[in-house]
């Protein structure tokens, strides 16, 4: 079982995921990302696969044109774990050089 997040990780998320947001009604992070267009939207999600297979660490997501939201949780932890954390600063890097 992976353990969920201390109160004092917790408290350190707005600080360093500014971008990724609370869901409402469930103990996880989303962020939305807007892109150019389809084929840019659908580039940045085979990025985040490799991410994610490499991590063993799996997102819920979706796609609609130019627009990818990503949700993370840790089912095994029954909400946020360290893993979506790490998940989460893997995919903000993805966007830093861009």
């Amino acid at each position: 079982m992976v353990p969920a997040l201390t109160a004092a990780e917790r408290e350190r998320i707005p600080r360093d995921l500014p971008e990724w947001e609370p869901v409402p009604g469930r103990d996880a992070l989303r962020r939305r990302f807007a892109f150019r267009d389809f084929g840019e939207a659908w580039g940045f999600m085979s990025r985040v696969a490799l991410l994610a297979e490499r991590q063993d660490h799996h997102p819920e997501w979706s796609n609609v044109w130019n627009r990818v939201e990503i949700v993370l949780t840790t089912h095994d932890a029954r909400g946020l774990s360290a893993r979506d954390l790490r998940l989460a600063r893997a995919i903000d890097a993805l966007l830093a050089g861009r």
